[in-house]
């Protein structure tokens, strides 16, 4: 099949390589390392979610980084020659410095090439919350969307995208940098599983906290029954875990005994973002109300105070 526009989409998206491993898909692989050997993050081809996660599990700290200015360059230059308009969806800006890297090989690409279009998309979304809008945009592409009109579909579809996951240990985020040392220490103190969101930014937010798991997958699930667009045919969610499916399992059965018979997209966690949320993590990620107009309290206060000036 001869697509308007290809899709370059990297492996932060964390969805079954099934759904990715197919014409007019490029898949950038982030590396991680091990004490230092550094492995591709290719959706699970070439390891285990058990294996990863158990030396996780006994004490071994993974660490991720960017692709390279050269995986980045090799795929451009592929998708220049190719001669098909391309929109690159890249994980969120503000969580790593790859969509500002990726803006600097594609400028240089295009120097090289100056008919190819090509388009850097910055998601401003991660893990499962990514997923939901590549497999959209697959579906978009399918459907005939230019270049231009996927891109201009991306910056507004990912308002839309509502994110929400738990996580067993904090530790991990915090170590990362993605969470506040007060936010890890106070939720491993009380054994509270704060529930964490993807605000519009692109960062990480604390949504609210559950006494133990089984809480928290409850919380999940309403959040869902809250804030979920269900007018669509065949509503699609996606969901993830990291090494524990059956948690995953449980929150689908939470959504489905409200009668609701949504489309279920499963992901497993991929060991770039696992390395930074730890073994145990569970995501719910489905279409809802526009999160630029999720103010924070903070902003509240700040349009208050200049409101009274």
């Amino acid at each position: 099949m001869n697509f308007k526009c290809n899709l370059i989409i990297d492996s932060c998206c964390d969805l079954p390589f099934d759904l990715v491993d197919r014409q007019g898909v490029q898949l950038v692989k982030f590396p991680y390392f091990f004490d230092g050997v550094e492995t591709l993050d290719d959706l699970w081809q070439s390891t285990t979610p058990h294996e990863f996660y158990g030396r996780m599990r006994k004490g071994e700290q993974p660490t991720t980084a960017q692709a390279s200015i050269g995986v980045l360059t090799e795929m451009f230059v592929a998708a220049a020659e190719a001669g098909v308009p391309t929109v690159y969806l890249c994980f969120s800006s503000g969580l790593s410095a790859s969509y500002d890297q990726a803006c600097l090989v594609a400028e240089t690409v295009k120097n090289d090439y100056p008919n190819f279009e090509l388009h850097v998309v910055d998601t401003h979304l991660a893990s499962t919350g990514e997923a939901l809008l590549v497999f959209e945009a697959l579906r978009q592409q399918e459907r005939g969307l230019s270049a231009a009109e996927m891109k201009d579909w991306a910056l507004e579809a990912q308002y839309y995208v509502n994110v929400y996951f738990m996580v067993e240990d904090l530790e991990c985020l915090h170590r990362g940098g993605r969470i506040p040392s007060s936010v890890a220490v106070v939720g491993s103190k009380l054994d509270v599983k704060p529930i964490i969101t993807i605000p519009a930014d692109g960062t990480l937010s604390v949504k609210g906290v559950a006494r133990g798991r089984k809480k928290g997958l409850k919380q999940l699930a309403q959040l869902y029954f809250d804030s979920a667009d269900r007018t669509a045919a065949q509503p699609y969610i996606c969901v993830g875990n990291s090494d524990c499916e059956k948690d995953m399992k449980k929150l689908e059965d939470l959504i489905k005994d409200d009668g609701i018979e949504p489309i279920f997209i499963e992901g497993t966690i991929g060991p770039v973002i696992g390395s930074h949320v730890g073994p145990g993590m569970v995501s719910l990620v489905f279409w809802g109300p526009d999160k630029r107009e999720q103010i924070s309290v903070a902003d509240r206060i700040a349009r208050k105070v200049r409101g009274n000036q």
